[in-house]
């Protein structure tokens, strides 16, 4: 197939896109033709929805599905594979069929089996394939077409991989390598190697762990693994949905574009601090409190919480009914706290029978000073119904058995030292102050797991609300059968004719304008604390705690989930040391791992010095290989500490100018964040800092743990030192921050280098 016949290609399968892929994709939109769905699409495509449309899907809904639209704009073909048969077949971002030639495939979808040997096929393993075409697309245009010839024996000018089994796509892969940042993470369609196409085609049953050092791609994985399961299991991930959590919303929004340009946004993506419906953690505390607050022994101090609420009074209780005083006696309180115990229900689920006996000793010391024998059970019953509606009773009631939600529990526990004492015998003074804090402080996301672990241990009493709801339904019902019958009275009508009451009911009436729920499954998820997940996706998942582990196993019963990381880079304190550490308590040793061990990011020059970091870490883990060189040697340079600022400002105009275009991120130590901030503010104005810096500023300044997951062009790191001395995973933390950059690496410290570091090019202060 010549050159010309890939032009062809590309630009029928522009043609088809506004049919196609649009018409493949708004699977909410019911158009009854092809052609009115593309008219349809055609004339909202300018911002407006026509009145056919609204009614089928959302207007929220609709954008997403034209920002999808625009993102596979940039280009739908993107390779070819010509076979030893003389076949063809051209590799895009989705399947199109030409209409004009009996719908013979024209674009193969990049998740399809038969793709598989564009990432698969090597000179070793050609898997029939005589040569492997890259087309590089700018809007309509091919700009680049580069040939990769697997047959050795073939006589023609294309060019065989100098790697044999190595990469595939040699070319284009470094292309993307040493292209400058953008601030946004891209898909990697074009550029799938070999043992990353494996994990992302990888069964969907079961729990995958992708254990893979900084560079290796863990993420582009992960997300489009999360791809080719929706491509490959649509009808119960779209009903189920599909989970992915990062670290933090910074890196969230670095990735946010990868799924729609693959043409999926039914995926719910979200931190750990965002995983409880109602909450969004923003609050900052120590590492050393969430660590306490990411032990299991925490679980053991939400229960003494609960209990705790449940302690009877040893003083008694007066109640004044009709000027008469009942007393509940300590005996009295005990008796019913124990009533409430005793029946092992869920905190406010066991509150109706605590009620219940709290109102029997009550009624019964009534029926004592009225005279029992003069009573029968309806006489009982008023009473007991009276003393129900007492607000004196209900505060016992209160102060026996309260109502308690999650974050009051947790609220009241942390504000509150001698609650806090009480349920944790186990810790010191010292750790009792790390988690001691205001009533209406924020919530961090360490509290997460915490308020959904208290969710589980209280239940909730929905039985008004059940109630309710039946009330509502039979009001809806009698409406729909006043309506029936109304058709009802014509006397006159002929009674072989079928009337309306004879083709439905009144209850199918009232459900046909039951209000419709037209949310994605992702979006009802967000609001559903117990909903669970057709898959889960866990990047940096070395850093959860073992209580966030607990919130996302209840989120996946079927444990069909995929978690990327590497130990080597865990910071948290909660966090894991060994993947079965965090996964035999759930599924034994039932999981699989694979490995990623090429480093497409870092050079060779960087890796060298971060795997010297790494050999002093206990992890025992192998440096995974660069694949390239970047020809600058990292360099480090001491400063005084008065002069920190002045030389940091300084340097990152310098490494501005090396870098042009691309991006450039200063990893300090969280300490100095605010006055190094302030610093390269002033000569870089539109620089990025903060909780969630914006990543497509070119100058963004932010600690290790913001740092995690991300890349950039240049990279500044300031005193390593501090860096260490954080917190006792510092050589982890250091870790990642040598690793982020894809060109230039740059040292300042005012303490001399770990010895680690002491491969570093000196160079002289300016």
């Amino acid at each position: 197939m010549s050159t010309d016949e890939d032009l062809r290609t590309v630009e029928l399968a522009r043609e088809q896109e506004h049919v196609s892929m649009l018409y493949g994709r708004l699977d909410a939109l019911r158009a009854r033709a092809k052609t009115g769905l593309a008219k349809t699409l055609r004339e909202s495509a300018g911002g407006s929805l026509s009145a056919g449309t609204e009614r089928d899907v959302s207007a929220a809904h609709f954008n997403r599905q034209l920002a999808q639209y625009s993102a596979v704009e940039a280009g739908l073909c993107f390779g070819r594979l010509d076979y030893d048969n003389g076949e063809a077949r051209h590799i895009g971002l989705i399947g199109i069929f030409d209409e004009d030639n009996e719908y013979e495939p024209l674009l193969m979808d990049w998740r399809a089996p038969a793709a598989r040997p564009f990432y698969l096929a090597t000179g070793a393993n050609p898997l029939d394939v005589h040569r492997r075409r890259h087309i590089k697309t700018r809007m309509r245009k091919v700009v680049d077409i580069d040939d990769e010839v697997l047959d050795i024996t073939a006589d023609n000018k294309g060019r065989q991989s100098r790697h044999g089994d190595g990469l595939t796509g040699e070319t284009v892969l470094l292309a993307a390598l040493n292209a400058s940042r953008t601030g946004r993470m891209k898909d990697i369609v074009q550029t799938i190697q070999g043992e990353q196409d494996r994990i992302i085609r990888a069964d969907l049953s079961g729990v995958l762990v992708v254990q893979g050092g900084p560079g290796t791609g863990k993420t582009a994985v992960a997300l489009h693994r999360a791809a080719y399961l929706l491509y490959t299991h649509r009808d119960m991930l779209t009903r189920r949905g599909v989970l992915i959590v990062g670290p933090n919303q910074t890196f969230l929004h670095y990735i946010g574009e990868v799924l729609p340009s693959l043409g999926e946004t039914s995926v719910l993506m979200a931190t750990m601090g965002e995983l409880y419906p109602g909450v969004t953690a923003t609050g900052q505390e120590s590492p050393e409190a969430a660590a306490i607050k990411g032990s299991l022994d925490f679980l053991g101090v939400l229960k003494a919480a609960v209990k705790d609420r449940q302690q009877p009074p040893e003083e008694p209780i007066e109640i004044l009914f009709e000027r008469q005083p009942l007393v509940l006696k300590p005996a009295d309180c005990r008796g019913i706290v124990s009533r409430g115990r005793r029946s092992r229900r869920l905190h406010n689920l066991a509150r109706p029978l605590v009620e219940r006996e709290l109102l029997e000793r009550l009624t019964s010391k009534v029926a004592g000073k009225l005279g029992r024998e003069f009573l029968d059970r309806g006489d009982l019953a008023d009473i007991r119904a009276e003393l129900r509606a007492e607000d004196e009773v209900r505060a016992a009631m209160d102060q026996l058995w309260p109502v308690l939600t999650p974050e009051q529990l947790l609220r009241d526990l942390f504000s509150d030292p001698d609650r806090l004492e009480r349920a944790t015998p186990h810790l010191s003074e010292a750790e009792r102050k790390l988690l001691l804090r205001e009533p209406d402080a924020p919530w961090t996301p360490a509290d997460v797991p915490l308020l959904d672990e208290a969710m589980e241990l209280l239940g909730v009493d929905d039985r008004a609300e059940k109630a309710r709801e039946r009330k509502r339904q039979e009001q809806r019902r009698a409406y729909a059968q006043g309506v029936l019958d109304i058709l009802d009275l014509d006397d006159d009508a002929d009674p072989e004719m079928l009337m309306a009451y004879n083709l439905i009911s009144a209850e199918q009436l009232a459900d046909r304008y039951d209000e419709v729920d037209t949310r994605t499954a992702a979006e009802r998820a967000a609001t559903d604390r117990t909903w669970t997940f057709g898959h889960i996706i866990v990047d940096e998942a070395q850093e959860l705690s073992p209580m966030a582990w607990r919130l996302l196993m209840r989120r996946s019963p079927s444990r069909s989930m995929t978690l990327v990381g590497d130990i080597a880079q865990t910071g948290d304190l909660a966090g894991a040391n060994s993947w079965q550490d965090v996964l035999g308590p759930y599924v034994a040793e039932r999981w699989k791992l694979t490995q990623l061990t090429v480093n497409y990011r870092t050079p060779r020059e960087i890796m060298d010095i971060a795997a010297e970091v790494l050999a002093e870490l206990p992890a025992g883990l192998t440096p995974p290989s660069s694949v390239r060189d970047s020809g600058h040697a990292p360099w480090s340079r001491r400063v005084d500490r008065g002069e920190l600022a002045k030389q940091l400002a300084d340097t990152v105009l310098r490494e501005l100018a090396e870098i042009g275009e691309g991006r450039l991120g200063v990893i300090v130590p969280a300490a100095g964040l605010a006055e190094l901030g302030e610093a390269v503010l002033e000569v870089v104005p539109g620089a990025a800092l903060g909780e969630s810096p914006e990543l497509e500023n070119q100058v963004v300044l932010m600690s290790t743990r913001q740092a995690k997951g991300l890349e950039f062009d240049g990279v500044l790191v300031v005193d390593p030192a501090e860096i260490l001395a954080e917190s006792p995973r510092g050589a982890n933390d250091l870790y990642v921050a040598l690793t982020r950059a894809t060109q230039r690496l740059g040292v300042l410290h005012t303490a001399p280098l770990p010895p680690a570091l002491r491969g570093l090019t000196q160079v002289e202060a300016s």
